[in-house]
């Protein structure tokens, strides 16, 4: 971590990508198979876009077709944005097709899993639980972890089981949602060892970086050395609620705070811009414990019932991760911030996945943005 005086203005985004601290987590298999349905053949060939692009092209997509969209995703090997409809309206398959994405007939609206995740909250909020929007399945992926047994399990499953036929699926997890004990190589702070996740610009042109909220609510105050001078303050911390984020601001304005990842050996990726996540999205993560990993999101607004309490709305990836990457950088190739580690199981040998704070919904918390002034 650099600390140079330049003008505050100039302070703009970095990515040193680690984990720490107290995160437990869940981690929900990848989902891979495809719902049966057909992909509509009328009418112009879907267009060959980015994620970045696909993305884009979604979300006016998503209230225009109100109750008939299911859900979408990005079909990485065609490179193709994919969007499920509702319905035999030829018209909203019509519509889909136009915008230059392919149009796939499913049976759930996102307005049903909606509902369902709803009843799952109301009814199975279980400690080892945990549950995502599957739109390659058009289903609720719901994971409970080895600790739910007996009766446990039995609500959980008749849960699942009321919710209907192909509304969700219900799944085991080999490991258990404990803490992540052990932390990364970037900051430190009462006892806790955590990660800088990406170097943000506030609200008055201040630098800043967003962590893991779990790392916020453990101390006020972070250095970036153990046992050294503190060089940033908590502002905001979220979690356990709806999200796992901290905003933490630098104790000198004139601290350099580059708009990069470091992915080690000497080697960067420059954060541009915040971007949303999409399924089928590849993704890279950076964490000190294991380093660069890459894999791919499989699923969006996951629920995890940590043991501190529930978190709503995170990313699901099947990328590993291991105790001591809590906190990192989530992003893609093209320099997206995508999203901030909260927590995960398995890890880098057997494989495992990880959830992850969303960053856009994060910097519209906090009220900051990526670079200078110039972030989305």
């Amino acid at each position: 971590m650099r600390h140079k005086r330049i003008p505050k203005r100039k302070a703009v985004l970095a990515g040193a990508a680690a984990m720490g601290m107290v995160a437990t987590a869940v981690l929900l298999q990848q989902a891979n198979a495809s719902q049966s349905g057909t992909e509509a053949a009328e009418g112009p060939a879907a267009k060959r876009i980015s994620a970045a692009s696909a993305a884009k092209l979604l979300e006016p997509m998503a209230s225009q077709l109100g109750d008939a969209y299911g859900g979408a995703y990005y079909d990485e090997a065609k490179q193709q944005l994919v969007v499920n409809v509702v319905g035999d309206d030829n018209a909203v398959n019509v519509q889909v097709r136009r915008a230059g994405a392919v149009a796939r007939s499913v049976d759930n609206s996102t307005g049903e899993l909606g509902t369902a995740a709803k009843t799952l909250a109301t009814r199975a909020t279980i400690a080892g639980t945990a549950w995502a929007t599957d739109p390659r399945t058009n289903q609720i992926v719901v994971t409970a972890d080895r600790t739910v047994t007996g009766e446990r399990w039995d609500k959980l499953e008749s849960t699942v089981d009321s919710l209907g036929t192909g509304m969700a699926r219900i799944q085991k997890s080999a490991g258990e949602f404990k803490p992540f004990a052990s932390g990364g190589d970037a900051i430190f702070g009462g006892g806790a060892r955590c990660s800088l996740g990406f170097n943000v610009t506030t609200e008055d042109g201040s630098p800043g970086f967003l962590t893991a909220g779990h790392c916020g609510v453990a101390a006020e105050s972070w250095s970036d050395a153990q046992g050294g001078a503190a060089i940033g303050t908590v502002q905001a911390a979220t979690f356990p609620g709806e999200g796992d984020f901290a905003l933490v601001t630098y104790d000198d304005p004139a601290t350099e705070a580059p708009s990069e990842v470091n992915t080690g050996d000497g080697q960067a990726v420059e954060i541009t811009q915040a971007a949303e996540a999409a399924v089928g999205l590849e993704v890279s993560r950076m964490g000190s414990t294991t380093g660069l990993n890459e894999g791919t999101v499989t699923g969006l607004n996951a629920t995890v019932n940590y043991a501190e309490g529930t978190v709503t709305g995170l990313i699901q990836t099947d990328v590993c991760a291991e105790p001591g990457d809590s906190g990192g950088s989530l992003f893609t190739a093209d320099g997206s911030a995508i999203g901030l580690t909260s927590g995960g199981s398995g890890d880098c040998t057997a494989g495992g996945e990880t959830f992850f704070q969303p960053v856009t919904t994060a910097l519209a918390a906090v009220g900051a943005e990526i670079g200078a002034g110039g972030g989305n």
